[in-house]
């Protein structure tokens, strides 16, 4: 017979064994196990629910996602104090709406929400990331070199490798043209 010592010794290791693996399995953060394992936790879109808003925004249902990895040009968003469009702004936001409407499957894999309540997100059209679609039409910036990887080091390396391998874009920085033209309200 185990004396009483050893058996809370016991018992408090498998308590502590099971709440590893449980904390290990699905830890604190939803997506935990997704940023690890890119290749899962993909959620598909109900096309019909999206609306496009400018090159790497869209709305979908009730929430909003923003595309990670990348900064597309600015449109007049009066609500932000943007009263007038970057260069390049309405084309990238007309790729975006139109590659989102043109696709068979769109795909998100999320990471978290922004400071402005945004869905920070990888997005998939046809199973290609839709930041290295926007980076080699010359309508975005990559943002990995300023943010990181964000826990999806495969994806980052993606979209690294589409901005070193295609033209820079022909337009400012999007961060710095909201410098300039930005309105603080």
């Amino acid at each position: 017979m185990l004396s009483r010592r050893k058996y809370i010794l016991i018992t408090g290791l498998i308590a502590l064994s099971v709440l590893s693996v449980f904390l290990k399995k699905w830890g604190s953060n939803p997506w935990a196990e997704r940023e690890r394992r890119e290749d899962h936790g993909l959620i598909r879109i109900d096309k019909s629910a999206i609306r496009p808003d400018d090159g790497d925004t869209f709305f979908y249902k009730d929430f909003i996602i923003r595309i990670l990895g990348i900064d597309a040009p600015e449109i007049i968003h009066k609500e932000h104090g943007i009263f007038e469009d970057q260069p390049y702004g309405r084309k990238a936001a007309a790729m975006t709406a139109d590659v989102l409407k043109k696709a068979t499957v769109v795909e998100y894999l999320p990471f978290q929400n922004d400071k402005y309540g945004r869905l920070l997100a990888h997005v998939f059209v046809d199973e290609e990331l839709l930041a290295v679609r926007l980076i080699r039409a010359g309508l975005a910036y990559e943002t990995i070199s300023f943010y990181g990887d964000n826990g999806f080091p495969e994806l980052a390396e993606r979209i690294l490798k589409a901005a070193q391998e295609s033209p820079k874009p022909p337009f400012e920085r999007p961060y710095r043209w909201r410098r300039k033209h930005q309105k603080k309200q």
